[in-house]
């Protein structure tokens, strides 16, 4: 079963501001797989697209892209959001995708996958992928690192801390990121399929922002609802205690989140 999550306004909107595109050795470890293995750039189907960052990174290769996520809210922050003019959205189940039989060159889904009905999901990839059409789908992972000057260990246990306080909020799908998408790179129905599990890249983020991207993660959405003071007051805590341990004060100081991504790879015969 799908699970249906980041449905409402206030959470997309978390999403659309500080949830970031795909990064550069992400891309990278991407497309170096697809320039081997496409023969078209026609058509890029992005599930679970979200707010759209990944859909617009799409567009510089492909003729036509369509972003796809079972959120309203989602597809509306993605809509209002700039975005190139091959580029569309649609609101619709991962496992019931908008396109023609054997009409795409290339599905993707960028920390969405674990949240779909994968058995359901995979039969879809098998009906509108072309032949030698691709799939890439990957995940940031829960290991985490904050750098600062010469504070990295101190942020990265306060960062663990908030990690481990949120991880009993989690969905029983975060299981996938925690066993680096091995149960889905498992269901890929293709022979020619791989998974990568050291892709770092460095984000750089203020401390306004790493707070604001806390607040997007699914773990802290639940426990939001459920105990919004206790919630409230840990983001609070948190960044009190980042900014102590950096020894700023202002939020806009500049910081970078290290972080390990998972890609599963694979390529439909031709």
């Amino acid at each position: 079963m799908a699970s249906r999550l980041f449905e409402g306004r206030a959470h997309a909107a978390f999403y659309q501001k500080y949830r970031f595109s795909p990064p550069e050795n992400l891309r990278g470890a991407v497309f170096a797989y697809l320039g081997g293995k496409l023969k078209s750039f026609d058509l890029a189907v992005d599930v679970g697209c979200g707010s759209g960052q990944s859909s617009c990174l799409l567009a510089q290769r492909f003729e036509v892209v369509v972003g796809t996520d079972i959120s309203a809210a989602q597809i509306e922050e993605a809509k209002r959001a700039a975005h190139p003019a091959n580029v569309s959205y649609v609101v619709c189940p991962a496992e019931e995708l908008p396109v023609e039989d054997h009409s795409v060159d290339l599905i993707t889904a960028f920390t969405a996958a674990h949240w779909f009905d994968i058995p359901r999901f995979m039969k879809e990839v098998e009906r509108v992928l072309k032949p030698a059409g691709c799939v890439a789908l990957s995940t940031n992972t829960l290991d985490m690192r904050l750098h600062y000057k010469d504070c990295t260990e101190e942020l990265t246990e306060v960062l663990k801390e908030v990690q481990e306080k949120l991880f009993p909020y989690a969905n029983e799908k975060v299981q996938f990121v925690v066993s680096d998408y091995k149960e889905i790179f498992d269901s890929l129905p293709f022979r020619d399929k791989e998974r990568i599990l050291d892709i770092v890249d460095k984000i750089p983020f203020s401390v306004a922002d790493l707070m604001g991207y806390i607040q997007s993660f699914s773990m802290y959405q639940t426990f939001l609802e459920l105990q919004p003071e206790a919630a409230k007051s840990l983001l609070q805590n948190t960044e009190r205690r980042i900014l102590e341990v950096m020894g700023v004060s202002s939020l806009e100081t500049q910081l970078e989140l290290w972080i390990r991504q998972v890609c599963v790879l694979g390529c439909r015969s031709s």
